[in-house]
């Protein structure tokens, strides 16, 4: 059987302990040297990146959030143990884990670490496909004869360089497809590396919820719970055409998943066609302060994802859930694409001044779309705005100031809220 030492990076004999390092880290399976679609995940990435600049926070539970009615937008894995989780009220997460040290997100600088990751993929492959700053997947067919080695060793080179050269960490998925690669990233997280292979893919899959599928979320439970449909087995022995009539194309899809096939392609310059962000709460509120908190913070990582990636939007978007599910969307077009948060959250703002009074909401998101290259972008002003223009170019001095003094050098009064 193959085996790798994902320590001293060498090919081995299976067993226990690598016989050159005797590190227990070794790796083994029947198929390990076959596979070639992986998906890379860096751990707790954000709270990684505050560690690696911070020691002193290496041993302590960090959050990487607001003020105290702000959210979490992602703890490491030692506040995770204590039932810290993303988009958790942050009075809800001290209350959990007091001793927690919260942090403000610097996105500046995790889009730059973002960029040092992408370059060590690229040295692997050219077919890499990001999905978001943290997270990729990578089609390494065909690399083994260029590297003079497996996909898997060299995989395991990827994640040991991440740790030795930029200070983070990640966890690799690697199987047939894209789907089952997303699905071995989270097994053994943090620094994993699970394999999922095509012969025993139907015998894997049968037992695990379907919850596992991505984009099947809580709602999508419920009315696959309705069918009688919880686990993979279950959705196994629904016929094709029945599923498709009763959930449509995603039914479809639902069919082929369940017995793990996903013919997509690793396609690296797939079209960005939104941007977005949106947090669910803990408890209901209609409390217009806390949702204009929200609203800016979710405008401000926007607009840093779309400058992350030299992208701009013509239409914001604003989505809000109310108490009893039903969802609000409200879009408004603009003049020029935009990658400025002021004015993706003006926008967002005043779409949100159109459905006031309608109660509590459970859910608050702001996204772009009509994705478009980020050169010439904000240059036009609003005629409707003056101070638009001088907002814009105060808000790409703030960046400059924040990408050399970090984040917390400008700090805006609302992002307290």
């Amino acid at each position: 059987m193959p085996a790798i030492c994902r320590d001293c990076l060498t090919e081995i004999a299976p067993g226990p302990r690598c016989p050159a390092c005797r590190s227990p880290r070794v790796l083994s399976h029947p198929e390990l040297f076959s596979l070639s679609i992986a998906h890379m995940d860096c751990d707790a990435f954000y709270a990684s990146v505050e560690k690696r600049d911070n020691p002193a926070l290496r041993d302590k539970p960090v959050i990487i959030g607001g003020g105290r009615r702000g959210v979490v937008s992602t703890a490491c894995y030692i506040a995770r143990i204590r039932g810290v989780k993303s988009a958790m009220p942050m009075f809800k997460a001290l209350e959990l884990c007091p001793e927690a040290v919260v942090v403000r997100g610097r996105m500046d600088v995790y889009a730059e670490v973002s960029r040092q990751v992408r370059a060590l993929m690229e040295e692997l492959t050219p077919a890499i496909e990001p999905l978001s700053l943290d997270e990729a997947f990578l089609d390494l067919t065909g690399t083994a004869r260029l590297h003079g080695a497996p996909p898997a060793l060299m995989l395991a080179r990827l994640t040991h360089r991440m740790r030795t050269e930029l200070g983070i960490t990640g966890s690799i998925g690697l199987s047939h497809n894209k789907f089952l690669a997303k699905v071995a990233s989270d097994l053994d997280k943090p620094r994993g590396f699970s394999v999922i292979g095509q012969a025993e893919t139907l015998d894997f899959l049968a037992p695990k919820p379907v919850g596992l599928i991505w984009g099947v979320g809580a709602a999508g439970q419920a009315a696959l719970e309705q069918a009688g449909i919880r686990s993979f087995a279950d959705l196994r022995r629904w016929d094709r055409t029945d599923l498709t009539a009763r959930f449509g194309a995603m039914g479809d899809r639902l069919w082929h998943l369940a017995r793990g096939e996903d013919r997509r392609r690793v396609t690296r310059n797939a079209p960005v066609k939104s941007i977005s962000n949106e947090t669910t709460f803990s408890e209901d509120t209609a409390d217009p302060d806390i949702l204009d908190g929200h609203i800016w913070r979710l405008a401000e990582k926007v607009a840093d994802r779309a400058k992350a990636r030299a992208r701009a939007g013509r239409v914001v978007t604003l989505k809000l859930k109310r108490a009893d599910h039903r969802i609000l969307t409200r879009r408004q077009a603009l003049s020029d694409p935009t990658q400025i948060a002021d004015r993706i959250y003006r926008t967002a703002r005043g779409l949100f001044d159109q459905v006031t009074g309608q109660g509590a909401y459970r859910l608050i998101g702001v996204g772009l779309s009509e994705i478009t290259d980020a050169a010439g972008a904000d240059l036009s002003g609003d005629l409707l705005d003056p101070g638009a223009l001088r907002r814009a170019q105060a808000e790409r001095a703030t960046d400059a100031i924040r990408a050399r003094f970090g984040s917390d050098a400008i700090v805006k009064g609302r992002a307290l809220r």
